[in-house]
C-alpha cells in the first residue's frame, strides 16, 4: 500500500498487536534481464506454472533497481510439447539447468520479488532475442 504516494508501507502486527503502516524495506533479491531463477510460484490454477521450478527474467531493466518489488518472468518445463512460442533452452554451466527445458512464453507474467529463490544462470542473446520476439507477438507490439 502507498501512503502519501511516496513509500511502500505494510500493515505489521507489533508485540502489542496493534498494526500499524510501517515502511518496508527493500530486501528483494537483484534479478538482471536474462538471469534464469527458481520461482516459487505456489499452488496454481489449472494450465499454470506450479510450485518452484525455473523462470526466465524479462524485466524490468536494472536501472529500475530494486525499487519494484516484481519482476516479469516467462516459466520453463521440461515438458516438449513442440510448440512455436516455446523457446528451447540447452542445460550448460551458463543457463544452470540439470535438463532440457522451454521457455512457456504463453505463461508471461510478474511475480513479487520475494517469489525468487535462488540464481541458476543466464540464457544466451539468441534465446533471448527469440523469447522477446514472441513475447511482443503475442502481446500484438
Amino acid at each position: 500500500m502507498l501512503l502519501n504516494n511516496s513509500r511502500p508501507f505494510a500493515t505489521i502486527p507489533s508485540p502489542g498487536g496493534s498494526t500499524s503502516p510501517r515502511p518496508l524495506k527493500h530486501r528483494w533479491p537483484m534479478a538482471s534481464l536474462g538471469d534464469l531463477w527458481i520461482v516459487d510460484f505456489g499452488d496454481p490454477y489449472p494450465g499454470e506454472p506450479a510450485n518452484r521450478r525455473p523462470a526466465l527474467i524479462l524485466g524490468p531493466p536494472e536501472s529500475f533497481g530494486t525499487a519494484l518489488p516484481f519482476v516479469i518472468v516467462v516459466p520453463l518445463t521440461t515438458t516438449d510439447r513442440s510448440l512455436s512460442i516455446h523457446v528451447e533452452i540447452d542445460p550448460t554451466d551458463e543457463t544452470g539447468l540439470d535438463e532440457t527445458s522451454f521457455a512457456q512464453c504463453e505463461l508471461i507474467r510478474s511475480v513479487n520479488r520475494i517469489r525468487l529463490v535462488h540464481r541458476l544462470g543466464n540464457i544466451d542473446a539468441v534465446a533471448s532475442t527469440r523469447v522477446k520476439s514472441i513475447v511482443k507477438t503475442l502481446l500484438d507490439h
